[in-house]
């Protein structure tokens, strides 16, 4: 495909935003409150990505491993400190703990068997690649997790009972939790399928919807599009489960009884 991309001007750019009009417009005549939501995601998501471009653009033309790496650790904090944002219960400093190194140790596992097993880049710090892909599996896996989190704290709390009765029958820790930590597992990787599922006959990604608007061949686009599904339910599982496994023993202490 030679076809290059349809550049837009901030005229044409600009003329999209009818479309929060018409979202203001409705929320105004169904008295639903959600007018300064609107217009501060709006305002945050233009200047958020406007600024992220042009850095991509100096990174992109000076590439630099210790960069690379400065971007990597800023995505994992940011998202760490969003997980602890997003989850509605109160969260403990021991299980904020497990999240940050669930996350750390979940994605960056991911990011660079992906990177350096399917990809194959060279160098192994190449922005262009390196930091679309790694926020894809951050992002992602930040998504499972906070649902893992939010699954794991309802269930030790609705189930306190039923976990309790378990332990006085002799049941460990583990085994008294297993129902629990399972259920939150299935919730957390749930959302992944099911975008998995709907993929190509539902919606076209926006990976692969950005490289074919590009003039990459649609079959190319494919190939990357499932490669990283591939690495997004894979990073998605390994940091859930890392997770679970070790947060569940958060709320028992050191002789196995429910704090």
């Amino acid at each position: 495909m030679t076809d290059k991309i349809v550049d837009i001007t901030l005229l044409q750019l600009a003329s999209a935003y009818v479309f929060v009009l018409i979202l203001l417009f409705i929320v105004k005549i169904k008295n639903i409150n959600r007018e300064r939501e609107i217009l501060i995601a709006s305002l945050r998501m233009t200047l958020q990505l406007g600024l992220i471009g042009y850095i991509l653009v100096y990174i992109f033309e000076n590439p630099s491993p210790l960069v690379t790496i400065i971007i990597i650790l800023i995505m994992e904090t940011f998202a760490v400190f969003n997980i602890f944002k997003r989850v509605k219960n109160d969260i403990s400093n021991s299980l904020k703990k497990i999240i940050a190194i669930s996350m750390t140790i979940g994605t960056i596992t991911s990011i660079l068997f992906f990177l350096f097993i399917v990809v194959g880049i060279e160098p192994w710090y190449k922005p262009q690649y390196f930091i679309p892909l790694a926020g894809m599996l951050i992002g992602n896996s930040m998504t499972g997790i906070s649902l893992g989190v939010e699954r794991l704290i309802d269930g030790f709390n609705s189930r306190y009972d039923e976990v309790e009765t378990a332990l006085m029958l002799g049941a460990n820790s583990k085994k008294a939790s297993k129902k629990i930590v399972n259920n939150a597992f299935d919730s957390a990787i749930m959302p992944t399928i099911n975008s998995m599922m709907g993929m190509g006959i539902i919606f076209l990604p926006g990976m692969m919807t950005g490289q074919i608007l590009s003039g990459i061949s649609p079959i190319t686009s494919i190939k990357y599009q499932i490669a990283i599904m591939l690495g997004i339910i894979g990073s998605v599982s390994l940091t859930v489960i890392i997770f679970l496994q070790l947060g569940y023993k958060t709320f028992f202490n050191h002789r196995e009884q429910l704090k």
